[in-house]
């Protein structure tokens, strides 16, 4: 009975090792080669997109209900920096009047500030930059996760942007194509944890965009729904 139970554990340790993820550590040919990869493909889905205009639409709720919405058509201009014009934006709430009123308008700015904030550090990792991919790569604070059965390759990225944040960027195995990316930050302090959860697609000619981008606030109940679409060549 002793010798079956031992087998049995020697079987659940086996396959324990087969279904975990392989990880390979940064300074690995592999991973040096995922890294350069992924690069090309951020730089070069960056250069093609400039060819389009798109709609960018924020939703911001707060404990799960909509507090603004707005939509932005999103191109380059001829100098090369990205224009975004509103072209739509839910219509501010009537202002509330008295000391009541104050302390209300107070809240909505803190609050408003707290919004512009996160919407502001969703961009800082979207689309990852690959200046800083690099640097974080000659820090040594980039690991290689092989999931398989299917599953892409996700490069790990430590202290991308802050000391203490994780970005985690999802790869198709076969084409280097973005799959997908994750981020654990926080805004002023390590006490302010933010997640953030990005899902991309691909246009016609193969470029890749960021389809959704979705911003999670748990210490302010706050999200932040980020949406591109309509991706059409651009008139500008």
């Amino acid at each position: 009975m002793t010798r079956s139970r031992s087998n049995l554990a020697w079987a659940a340790c086996g396959i324990t090792l087969v279904l975990a993820p392989a990880s390979v550590r940064s300074q690995s040919p592999e991973v040096q080669q995922r890294v350069v990869a992924l690069k090309q493909t951020v730089a070069r889905d960056q250069q093609s997109i400039r060819q389009y205009e798109w709609i960018e639409t924020t939703v911001i709720s707060l404990k799960g209900e909509e507090k603004s919405r707005q939509q932005k058509q999103c191109y380059y201009g001829a100098e090369g920096s990205l224009q975004k014009v509103p072209v739509s934006a839910s219509p501010p709430p009537e202002k509330k009047r008295g000391l009541r009123g104050r302390i209300i308008e107070n809240k909505k700015e803190e609050l408003t500030d707290y919004m512009k904030q996160a919407v502001a550090l969703v961009k800082v990792y979207v689309p990852p930059d690959p200046a800083r991919i690099q640097a974080v790569k000659d820090a040594g604070k980039i690991s290689l996760d092989l999931p398989g059965a299917g599953r892409g390759a996700r490069l790990n990225l430590s202290g991308y942007d802050k000391p203490g944040d994780l970005l985690s960027v999802e790869v198709d195995p076969a084409s280097n194509r973005l799959v997908g990316l994750t981020v654990a930050t926080y805004l002023n302090d390590a006490k302010d944890a933010v997640s953030l959860n990005v899902r991309f697609s691909s246009l016609q000619d193969g470029t890749g965009y960021p389809a959704t981008e979705v911003l999670i606030a748990k210490a302010k109940n706050l999200s932040v729904n980020v949406t591109n679409s309509g991706y059409r060549k651009s008139t500008q």
